[in-house]
């Protein structure tokens, strides 16, 4: 790609990111509450309130307080926390990779079920499995995903007791912390029981946050599917005696992944920015649960910084989607 198309794309990431500080908190000072009333409980007496504000800073101008703000943002401070007293930054970094791990794993199964029941209920449109595949994606973009969760955890989790219900790993079991993703972490130090059992520990949650990109994934996968199918270039190349295998890898497969590419680039996203009720239903210690107890908290640093975070995954996830375009079909270029 063209060097000033990366650097016209940085600097809307920079103008979309101070958009968003900017809304992110102005709306949370809207929110009613005060933070160092909720810190001393509704018996603090004045003085002790006014002092904790000004500790704060929370009796400067609004515009003061967003001055402070972006100019440590700028220096890469994200403010400490009002609830644990450590920095932003540090509680997100721990936080943020146990999403990913969530994330990822969901958007794995995703996009595996989903490429497969799209692809298949296209190569057999109108069978039993193409209606079978779809009345089920219908049903998983439309199922809340706090009761498919607590249906998960009472079906393998109370009735069957073969999952975990909660937590990343049991009780007992300890990993080296290298990479933050205890999966990959229990596998690089070949602790095998723990490996399988944050395998175990994952699974349900990921399972619950991959239903609606599933879903999402199969429904535009069958059909950009059945809208290649019918070119020359997969007609000629059925002509030429191709096997039907190598048609649908090949040929129609390639060329309609540039949809369910811009789809999967989405749904990372959101998987990331919300996976808020997976990781509350299932206690994972992630970002997602930490934005919540924030918010109740009133923790406007830790609210702030976690959204900016979430901001800024979600354009370089859309700048990344970009890249596989050209990638996957040559013919697109960047034009000015």
């Amino acid at each position: 790609m063209p060097i000033d198309y990366l650097i016209r794309r940085l600097v809307h990431l920079l103008i979309i990111l101070f958009g968003v500080s900017v809304l992110v908190f102005l709306m949370l000072r809207m929110i009613p509450g005060d933070p160092a009333q909720l810190l001393l409980g509704e018996f603090a007496n004045p003085e002790e309130l006014a002092g904790l504000r000004s500790q704060l800073g929370l009796d400067k101008s609004l515009f003061t307080q967003y001055w402070i703000y972006l100019k440590n943002v700028l220096q890469g401070d994200l403010g400490i926390s009002i609830r644990t007293e450590i920095p932003v930054a540090q509680e997100i970094f721990v936080r943020l990779l146990a999403t990913l791990e969530l994330s990822l794993a969901a958007m794995v199964i995703a996009t595996f079920l989903g490429v497969a029941a799209g692809v298949i209920s296209a190569v057999k449109q109108y069978s039993i499995f193409d209606y079978a595949s779809m009345f089920l994606a219908l049903v998983g973009v439309s199922m809340p995903i706090f009761w498919l969760g607590l249906m998960l955890i009472y079906l393998f989790s109370v009735k069957f007791s073969v999952l975990p219900m909660m937590g990343r790993l049991s009780m007992g079991l300890d990993v080296p912390s290298w990479s933050g993703l205890v999966v990959v972490d229990s596998l690089l130090a070949g602790n095998v029981p723990a490996f399988l059992d944050s395998l175990k520990h994952l699974l349900l949650p990921a399972l619950t946050l991959a239903t609606i990109p599933t879903a999402i994934v199969a429904r535009i996968t069958r059909s950009s599917m059945l809208e290649i199918q019918n070119q020359d270039y997969v007609r000629t190349a059925r002509a030429k005696g191709l096997s039907n295998l190598v048609v649908i890898l090949r040929h129609t497969l390639r060329n309609a992944f540039l949809p369910v590419v811009t789809v999967l680039g989405l749904n990372l996203g959101l998987l990331l920015g919300g996976a808020v009720l997976t990781e509350t239903i299932f206690s994972w210690p992630g970002l997602g649960r930490y934005v919540v107890n924030s918010l109740m908290a009133r923790d406007y640093a830790a609210v702030q910084g976690c959204i900016l975070i979430f901001a800024t995954l979600m354009v370089m996830i859309n700048l990344l989607v970009d890249f596989l375009y050209v990638v996957l079909d040559p013919r697109i270029r960047v034009h000015d």
